[in-house]
């Protein structure tokens, strides 16, 4: 009897795309539970790049920018919390704040050991909390501090 596992996906090219979607062949995995699943699962490769792993199964995948996006961000007392797509949470980085081409935002996070991209719309629910300094130099405020949002 064939062991369950990664036959389906290894045999498929599979990619984390910059919109924070799965894809298997250049079709979106629309199955949010497989898309979950694999959120929760993604490693980096020993060789570099990343893959997909669950036990001893696992399957090289193509991240097009990073494996993490920001799904959702809060804040309370504390500062910001933000939602990750592999369905953790943990306070935002704010000194890790950056913009990059296309202004795009990135923080790091996984203990500063991986970048994540904050996905459109939780770019615009964090942007009231942005204000501009000085032309070109934004920060973010929270609470009584203001954390400069760097340049990439």
């Amino acid at each position: 009897m064939a062991r369950a596992g990664f036959y389906a996906i290894s045999s498929s090219h599979i990619r984390f795309g910059r919109d924070g979607r799965w894809y298997s062949d250049g079709e979106p995995i629309d199955n949010r539970r497989i898309a979950d699943l694999f959120s929760r699962h993604i490693s980096r490769h020993p060789e570099g790049g990343y893959q997909l792993q669950l036990g001893d199964e696992h399957a090289r995948i193509e991240v097009e920018d990073t494996p993490y996006v920001v799904v959702a961000v809060s804040e309370d007392a504390n500062g910001f919390t933000i939602a990750l797509n592999d369905g953790t949470q943990e306070p935002l980085d704010s000194a890790s704040l950056r913009v990059a081409a296309g202004e795009v935002l990135y923080c790091n996070v996984k203990g500063g050991s991986e970048r994540a991209r904050f996905l459109r719309p939780v770019y615009y629910q964090l942007a009231r909390f942005i204000e501009e300094e000085a032309p070109g130099r934004f920060y973010l405020r929270s609470r009584d501090t203001r954390h400069p949002i760097a340049r990439a």
